[in-house]
């Protein structure tokens, strides 16, 4: 089952490289602390998930590559392509030299809209090379202009189009204290759209990342660089090709025990139903042991409703939204993305 990756904005690029690098350094390594079969058949997984093969034997990324300039596209199938072992196709790119800042108004009713029928082909022609599709991943941040704004748009866009397959969006959640104005403007209005259209949210903050850096790995000036290998290291044990454990969670010393208190999970859920463990013998490229896990818990409620209420406080005082408005994006946009929050900040504070 493949699944085929969009990358959007300079931050989407950056990240997208660095998980394809990640996933395919894994896929070839000679030995995974495993049997040679069992290798050999996790590496035939992961690389039909991700990648597709050219004649030559390099391997090609299922990928669309997506931003207002040509730069950082540039520079992410440069990189791509000096590895000399994976790269891009060199026609899944779309680049526009014009754009409008950190506007998420006109990444979504400018840009979208105008190229649309571009960005959809490119995505088909990924589509048409999977023999069986999963699903899209698609990369994007949630404060900037392209990232947040046309990422809402195409992933709406997927919904029409692949209302069937499976849209995880992976969205970088921005610093507390980020340089974008109106960055809790765009992420309210980023979250509210994907709440629609999106099947599943895979949140990172930078905030967490930036820690992860600085205290676990010591590093002393930390580059986006850094923080975009933590990232791709954590998607791709997500990522990887694993199995269910059945019963696995049962034995009073396996620390995943703990995961069965009822206390953890909403009334009407059992705990069995609500934790699901999955895991392969595998080792993740060079490390013997990687533990990810995803939930669907409380964790975001204090920094979703932060933002929710800085955004409000701006938006009372009339601050930047004419910047929204000379673009489409009117006040009644706004209250419906406000109203839509504060019913999820609502319903997570009842699980």
């Amino acid at each position: 089952m493949s699944v085929v990756t969009v990358q959007l904005g300079q931050c989407g690029n950056q990240i997208g490289f660095e998980v394809f690098d990640a996933l395919y350094s894994d896929s070839h390594c000679p030995q995974g602390l495993c049997s040679e079969r069992e290798n050999e058949a996790y590496q035939a997984s992961s690389k039909e998930r991700f990648f597709s093969e050219e004649e030559n034997g390099v391997s090609i990324a299922r990928a669309v590559l997506v931003d207002m300039e040509p730069k950082v596209i540039n520079q992410t199938l440069s990189k791509a392509a000096q590895s000399g072992q994976w790269k891009y196709a060199q026609h899944s790119c779309f680049c526009q030299k014009e754009g409008s800042g950190n506007n998420w108004a006109y990444g979504y009713s400018v840009h979208g809209p105008r190229h649309e029928e571009s960005i959809m082909n490119l995505i088909q022609k990924e589509v048409e090379k999977c023999d069986s599709l999963s699903g899209f991943f698609i990369i994007m941040s949630m404060a900037g202009g392209t990232g947040s704004g046309l990422g809402a748009f195409v992933t709406q866009n997927l919904q029409d189009q692949y209302s069937n397959s499976l849209k995880m969006n992976q969205i970088i959640w921005p610093y507390g204290t980020g340089e974008v104005i109106v960055q809790n403007y765009n992420s309210v209005l980023t979250l509210s759209h994907l709440y629609r259209s999106s099947d599943a949210l895979l949140v990172h903050e930078n905030d967490a990342i930036h820690k992860i850096c600085a205290k676990l790995m010591n590093i002393k000036q930390i580059s986006f660089s850094d923080i975009n290998q933590v990232l791709a290291h954590q998607l791709g044990s997500v990522f990887q090709p694993t199995y269910s454990v059945e019963g696995s969670c049962h034995y009073r010393r396996n620390p995943l025990g703990g995961f069965k208190d009822p206390a953890l999970y909403t009334s009407w859920l059992e705990p069995i139903d609500a934790f699901n463990v999955w895991k392969t013998q595998r080792a993740f490229s060079k490390y013997e042991k990687s533990a990810a896990l995803v939930s669907n818990s409380q964790f975001l409620l204090k920094p979703l409703d932060t933002i929710v209420g800085k955004a409000w406080n701006m938006f009372a005082s009339k601050a930047y939204i004419h910047q929204y408005t000379k673009f489409g994006i009117e006040e009644e946009d706004f209250l419906d993305s406000f109203t839509l929050l504060e019913q999820v900040v609502a319903s997570y504070c009842n699980l």
